[in-house]
């Protein structure tokens, strides 16, 4: 059993990928115990490099046959919290709806994770990160005036917009439950969670301060204090010297001209101001900037990839990256002080976990072999 705030919740995943995986696996740092329920075991049995299938146990039911549907009721029967991922109704055709579940199980929190949501034109539709965040404004918002929008991986939609927010629906959900004694269905789309992280964007839109019009603002590369920079080496830094004072200490320490830098907040002179800086930072390379200026109060960090990341000193103090299973991961987050997260162990190979965890769940072992006899377990 796991340390973590959630230890003694038993979460029931529908196996998928993108979002639900992920919001899985945040559960199971956190230390509720979360079984994975996968369609078919990995013919190879081998264990998939994937950090989301991190501390959860899996199993693989032969969802089409009617024994395999009654062995994951009775998981579920046992369960605190069922999270799926597929396109609306498909659970409720393979038997497993949130009015069947919260039949068996009233205190039951049933998490949907989809893109479009549970209702909607679209709710049918197949997407993506990238056509969800489209669709709120998100995607628009983010790349250089004159060109296409850029795709900010899928962190905005898949795992800010999706996964996160269906985090907290299940948390909000679970403390519900413990107190009305009922559980519920928490719809988590994609759409609804990056449009709420867009709520910061619509007030400054509200107060005058935001445009349309992409690279024109405060905090999508507009402003000359608030951008990337290329440095002698090619290589790039971060400015981020929003607040007044550390404006100009950037300005102070980088030796930028007092009087050509003044006026920051004069969006009229960004685009030029812009230009002089950008001058002024392929002076030097990355480091050498990062020597003056980083660890001050100028705002400035290195621009790292993924590899670079690893060995930063401030990441490396912190742990932020483990090691498991010989795979590079972050670390679970947020921390605890008194209930730590941890990752208890590494992926599992596809059904690894089935005979255990049906053994745990009150299944005899002479009803395990003759599921595995007639195909329900694959």
């Amino acid at each position: 059993m796991g340390t973590g705030p959630l230890s003694g919740i038993k979460v029931i995943e529908l196996a998928g990928i993108g979002p639900g995986p992920f919001a899985g696996m945040q559960l199971a740092d956190m230390g509720a115990e979360v079984i994975s329920v996968e369609r078919a075991s990995d013919p190879q049995g081998r264990r998939l490099p994937e950090c989301s299938r991190r501390g959860k146990h899996s199993i693989a039911l032969n969802l089409k046959s009617e024994e395999g549907i009654c062995v994951l009721l009775e998981l579920i029967a046992q369960a605190d919290v069922l999270l799926e991922g597929f396109r609306p109704g498909v659970t409720e055709r393979l038997g497993v709806g949130p009015e069947t579940c919260l039949g068996i199980n009233p205190r039951l929190v049933y998490a949907r994770m989809t893109g479009w949501g549970q209702t909607g034109p679209l709710a049918q539709v197949a997407g993506h990160d990238i056509n969800y965040i489209a669709l709120t404004g998100a995607l628009h918002a983010i790349g250089t005036p004159g060109k296409p929008p850029v795709a900010p991986l899928n962190l905005v939609g898949d795992f800010g917009g999706g996964a996160l927010f269906a985090v907290v629906g299940i948390l909000a959900a679970l403390l519900e439950a413990r107190r009305s004694g009922k559980g519920q269905v928490v719809d988590a789309a994609i759409t609804d969670g990056t449009a709420t992280l867009m709520g910061f964007i619509d007030s400054l839109a509200a107060m005058g301060h935001w445009s349309p019009e992409r690279g024109r603002n405060l905090l999508d590369g507009g402003a000359h204090f608030y951008g990337c920079y290329e440095t002698l080496d090619g290589k790039y830094v971060s400015v981020g010297a929003i607040e007044p004072q550390f404006y100009q200490l950037l300005v102070d320490k980088a030796g930028l001209d007092p009087d050509i830098f003044a006026g920051q907040q004069q969006p009229a002179r960004w685009p030029a101001l812009k230009m002089q800086l950008a001058a002024v930072f392929l002076t030097r390379t990355r480091d050498e900037w990062c020597a003056l200026l980083e660890g001050s109060d100028a705002c400035v960090a290195p621009v790292l990839d993924y590899q670079e990341a690893r060995r930063h000193p401030h990441l490396v103090a912190r742990d932020t990256y483990i090691d498991v299973d010989g795979m590079s991961q972050p670390a679970p987050a947020p921390r605890f002080s008194r209930t730590p997260s941890q990752v208890a162990f590494g992926a599992r190979a596809s059904g690894e976990d089935t005979e255990s965890v049906l053994l745990a769940c009150g299944i005899s072992q002479q009803r395990i072999n003759e599921l595995r006899q007639s195909g329900a377990l694959a």
